[in-house]
């Protein structure tokens, strides 16, 4: 077994320029079973006029897009927020091994948080899920962000 190898600065690199474009800075980064980072995305909501823009479901769209298919067993996630309740659902349907999340969110998460959407029975799939990755880093970039904001 190789050993473990974290993606999340990619993640921040996503939030960082995310930041720059005026968006609430979260990143994403799928990573296939070979190791191969097949998507990246920061949050889009703004630019795309779309509440969907999440991070998480823009690196989805592209990861699917790039696997040709619409479940992605065997990869992983790597986001700078715990994911929101949309998010997660979209997680579990893709069918995402493992979700590794920087900060969590007691206001809007889906995971550790809120309605904790891989507990229900409804979820169609459980992945693995490892949190407080680069935490640290997140959440300041989170704060910088809305502290400007106010």
């Amino acid at each position: 077994m190789s050993p473990f190898k974290s993606y999340m600065e990619i993640a921040l690199e996503e939030a960082r320029a995310a930041a720059k474009r005026g968006e609430v800075p979260v990143g994403a980064v799928i990573v296939s079973p070979d190791g191969d980072v097949v998507a990246r995305a920061g949050n889009r909501t703004r630019e795309l006029h779309d509440p969907t823009g999440h991070a998480e479901i823009v690196a989805l769209r592209a990861a699917c897009a790039h696997a040709k298919s619409e479940r992605l067993p065997g990869y992983d996630l790597y986001v700078t927020l715990e994911p929101c309740p949309m998010c997660a659902s979209a997680i579990s349907q893709a069918r995402v091994a493992r979700v590794y999340y920087g900060a969590s969110d007691p206001k809007s998460g889906g995971v550790a948080h809120g309605p904790r959407v891989f507990d229900h029975p409804q979820s169609h799939h459980v992945p693995e899920v490892y949190d407080g990755i680069s935490a640290d880093d997140a959440e300041v970039l989170l704060r910088e962000f809305f502290a400007k904001r106010r």
